[in-house]
């Protein structure tokens, strides 16, 4: 009986150690805080298709999620005033040429022709004066005639003199033509016209958008019809080829995420894949926001990373905005 006793009271002891085992087991796998998920997401490079002109949308070649080829065009804007303004520049160039071209070619044949006959005419005045002249000269030594009588002689003399000189200056500059300075300065202006035409051509092209990379069409934001500003962006295309994944890292998880190390990323939308990444930016980020306590009672306050890893090869359906995990 006392043997029996003793069995119960062992096997009573027994359990009751068995049971604070099993409660102090459970409480330690429950207590056990739970590994940290480091979770980021997919970005890539955007670039925004936009013109140097306002205008008008005139037609879209192309539709969200289409994927484009650079050089492709994508988008047309009408804009009138730039045709006007190219309408302008050509008339002033076409009228600066013309003038650059009649200072190199000089006067006409007729107009040469017109200026000799005046010179000619001007000498035989002048010849006929001066023997009026002489007779006058040889009358006044012999005080034949007054005084007033030959000075009125002699001004139409010089006069005469005058005019034939006046006429032959004419006559060389028609022959010679325009001067050099005139001649540059209307080249000159040709210059200045055809830099204008260049000028309105270049923001022509810009009526005929195409896409600086290759990639996908994210977004359209006018319609057709509507206007653009200079500058506003017509759409957005992303560069799939160019992506990257960012995660916000406090800094006492940083332990083994190194730049140039290796990372193993989980991607939950392509079925858990996982795919290998390396490291190649860190830095603190800005906000004050991001600093965070590492207990509640002491310890020092945390600041976050911003930690950038670019996958090691092409990852087919992997889109920005899709979430990374850092499988350690």
């Amino acid at each position: 009986m006392k043997q029996s006793k003793n069995y119960n009271l062992i096997a009573g002891v027994a359990a009751l150690v068995a049971v604070v085992l099993v409660i102090a087991a459970a409480g330690y796998f429950v207590s056990k805080p739970k590994e940290t998920v480091i979770q980021g997401v997919a970005e890539a490079n955007e670039y925004r298709v936009s013109g140097k002109v306002p205008g008008r949308i005139e037609e879209l070649l192309v539709r969200e999620g289409q994927h484009v080829s650079k050089g492709d065009t994508v988008v047309f804007i009408d804009s009138p005033e730039v045709r006007a303004k190219l309408a302008q520049a050509t008339a002033v160039k076409n009228a600066a040429m013309a003038q650059s071209k009649k200072a190199q070619a000089g006067a006409r044949s007729e107009e040469i022709s017109g200026a000799y006959n005046l010179w000619q005419s001007a000498v035989v005045q002048e010849e006929v004066m001066k023997k009026s002249f002489d007779r006058m000269q040889k009358l006044l030594d012999e005080n034949v005639v007054s005084a007033q009588k030959y000075d009125e002689v002699k001004a139409k003399y010089d006069a005469a003199v005058a005019t034939a000189l006046a006429a032959k200056s004419k006559y060389d500059m028609a022959v010679t033509g325009a001067r050099e300075e005139d001649k540059a300065a209307a080249q000159a202006l040709v210059a200045q016209a055809n830099g204008a035409v260049m000028e309105v051509e270049s923001y022509l092209g810009e009526l005929c958008l195409t896409s600086p990379v290759d990639g996908t069409v994210s977004a359209i934001f006018p319609k057709c019809g509507e206007l653009v500003g200079t500058g506003s962006p017509v759409m957005t295309i992303v560069d799939l080829n160019d992506v990257w994944f960012t995660f916000n890292v406090r800094e006492d998880l940083l332990q083994g995420l190194n730049i140039g190390s290796d990372v193993t990323l989980s991607i939950p939308a392509l079925g858990d894949r996982k795919i290998l990444a390396k490291i190649n930016y860190m830095a603190v980020r800005e906000s004050y926001a991001t600093w965070k306590a590492t207990r509640e009672t002491d310890g020092y306050d945390a600041k976050t990373f911003e930690v950038r890893a670019i996958p090691t090869e092409r990852v087919d359906g992997l889109l920005p905005g899709m979430t990374a995990l850092i499988v350690r």
